[in-house]
C-alpha cells in the first residue's frame, strides 16, 4: 500500500468501500491518477473506478459538473458513487474494459460500426441545448493554438513569426465564430481513448464517454476532428470522409461546415503538436514527439483548404520544408 496516496483508505471507508481492492492503473498526461477497486459479498456496484485528482494541480469540479449535466441529458457518463472534490477524491462507475481504441485493435473488421456509434453520439449530443459551460472564443482558441509557437518552435530553433500565427488565425477563425453560437456542448477529448464500449457497436449499444472534465460550448465540428484525426489512433483518410458525411447529413450540417471542421483541425493539430511537444521537453516523457508526425500530417491535408489560407501561408514562411516533410521533424 505504499505506493498509494495518503488518504485513500479513509475516503474509501467514508464511501463504503474500505474493504475494496485496489489495482493502480498506470497514469501518463496529467497529475490524475486512477484506481480500480473490486469488493464481494455487498449489495450495490462490486466494481468501481477511483480518481485522484489532487490539488492544486487538479481539481475534480468540473468532471462532476459535467458529469451531472451529461447524465441528466441522457448521455452516458459515469455514475458517481462517492466524492469528496476538496481533497480531489471521486469514486464512480467503472466502464469496464472495452476502450474503443484497444477493442478496435482486437476486432479490426468493426471498425466502422464503432465510428457510427461515436457519429450518432455526437449528433444526439448536439441536439440538446448546450450545456452551462465557458464559451469556445477567440482567446481560447488563441491560447491553445499559440502552444506550438511556445514549444514546438523554440524546441526546433525557429525563430518564428509569433505576432504573425496570431493575425493569421484571428483572419481564419473570425468567419466561424457567428457560426458557433447559440453553440453545442464541446467534450474537447472525443476519441478512440475517451470512448468506452458497453455493448456491441453493431447492435447500436451505448458508449461511455470518459475524460470530459474541459468541456466548452462551441462548435459542433471541434469533437469529430478530435475523434476524426486523433492523434494516437491511425484513422483512414477514407474512413474520415465517410463519417464527416453521416455526421453532416444526420446533423443538417451547413454549407460552411467542411470549411469549419478543417479551421477546426488545423487549430486543435497545431495545439497538439505543441502540448505534445511539451509534455517532452518539460514533463520528460519520451513517447510523445513519436506521435506527432501524426498529428502532422492531418494538419498539412487541414491547412491544403482555401479557408486556411492565412495559416498556410504562416507555415509556408516559418517552418521549413524539411520539417514538414518529415512530419513535424525530431523534436530535439
Amino acid at each position: 500500500m505504499s505506493e498509494l496516496p495518503e488518504g485513500i483508505e479513509e475516503f474509501l471507508a467514508q464511501a463504503g468501500w474500505g474493504d475494496a481492492e485496489i489495482h493502480p492503473i498506470p497514469g501518463d498526461a496529467s497529475f490524475r491518477r486512477y484506481f480500480r477497486l473490486r469488493r464481494s459479498d455487498r449489495e450495490g456496484p462490486g466494481r468501481g473506478m477511483l480518481m485522484y485528482a489532487p490539488p492544486p494541480h487538479e481539481d475534480p469540479e468540473p468532471f462532476l459538473n459535467v458529469a451531472k449535466w451529461l447524465s441528466d441529458n441522457a448521455m452516458r457518463a459515469p455514475e458517481i458513487y462517492a466524492e469528496d472534490a476538496r481533497r480531489g477524491w471521486v469514486l464512480l462507475e467503472d466502464f469496464g474494459d472495452d476502450r474503443m481504441r484497444d477493442w478496435l485493435d482486437d476486432n479490426p473488421d468493426r471498425e466502422t460500426a464503432a465510428y457510427e456509434g461515436a457519429i450518432d453520439a455526437l449528433v444526439d449530443l448536439h441536439r440538446r441545448d448546450p450545456g452551462p459551460f465557458a464559451p469556445y472564443d477567440m482567446p481560447t482558441y488563441q491560447r491553445e493554438a499559440a502552444l506550438l509557437t511556445e514549444w514546438y518552435c523554440p524546441a526546433q530553433g525557429l525563430n518564428a513569426d509569433a505576432a504573425g500565427y496570431v493575425a493569421a488565425w484571428e483572419e481564419t477563425l473570425a468567419p466561424m465564430l457567428e457560426r458557433q453560437r447559440p453553440g453545442v456542448t464541446v467534450l474537447r477529448d472525443y476519441h478512440a481513448e475517451n470512448i468506452m464500449l458497453l455493448g456491441d457497436p453493431a447492435a447500436r449499444a451505448p458508449q461511455g464517454l470518459i475524460d470530459f472534465q474541459d468541456a466548452l460550448v462551441g462548435h459542433p465540428a471541434y469533437d469529430l476532428v478530435s475523434l476524426l484525426q486523433d492523434a494516437r489512433r491511425d484513422v483512414s483518410e477514407e474512413l474520415e470522409a465517410q463519417m464527416l458525411a453521416r455526421y453532416q447529413e444526420r446533423a443538417d450540417a451547413d454549407e460552411h461546415f467542411a470549411a469549419d471542421y478543417a479551421r477546426l483541425g488545423a487549430q486543435r493539430n497545431a495545439k497538439i503538436v505543441g502540448i505534445f511537444t511539451r509534455l517532452y521537453k518539460r514533463d520528460g516523457k519520451p513517447r510523445y514527439p513519436t506521435l506527432i508526425p501524426r498529428v502532422w500530417k492531418a494538419m498539412e491535408r487541414d491547412l491544403a483548404h482555401p479557408a486556411l489560407a492565412p495559416v498556410a501561408d504562416w507555415f509556408d514562411a516559418n517552418i521549413p520544408q524539411h520539417l514538414r516533410d518529415a512530419l513535424g521533424g525530431e523534436v530535439k
